[in-house]
Order: C-alpha cells, then structure tokens, then sequence
C-alpha cells in the first residue's frame, strides 16, 4: 500500500511523525519482542526441501 508525504510539512511536522512512529516502533518492539523475532526468522529463514536423487548438488 503506497503512502504519499504531503508536501507542503513544515519540517517542525515531519519530525512530529518520525517522533510519534519511532516511539510507536519501540512500544511495539517492547510488547512483541520475541513473537517477531520468531516470526520474522520463520518468514526469512531458507526454504528447506529434502534433495531428490537426481538433483544437482548445488
């Protein structure tokens, strides 16, 4: 989902959001912890299949 910046934020604003999302982004990292610790390894963790016999071995 694509989100456009308006363009006419003062940079007092645009601080205002980073602020709020960087906050926003430490409650979540603080109550979720290990929940997206596991979930991101699963989602970036190697796709494991058992090699067939005629497989290459790379």
């Amino acid at each position: 989902m694509p989100f456009v910046l308006p363009d006419d934020w003062t940079p007092e604003q645009a601080l205002a959001v980073f602020e709020l999302l960087d906050d926003m982004l430490d409650v979540i990292r603080q109550h979720y912890a290990c929940q997206l610790h596991a979930l991101l390894f699963e989602q970036r963790a190697p796709d494991c299949h058992t090699p067939k016999p005629n497989d290459p071995p790379f």
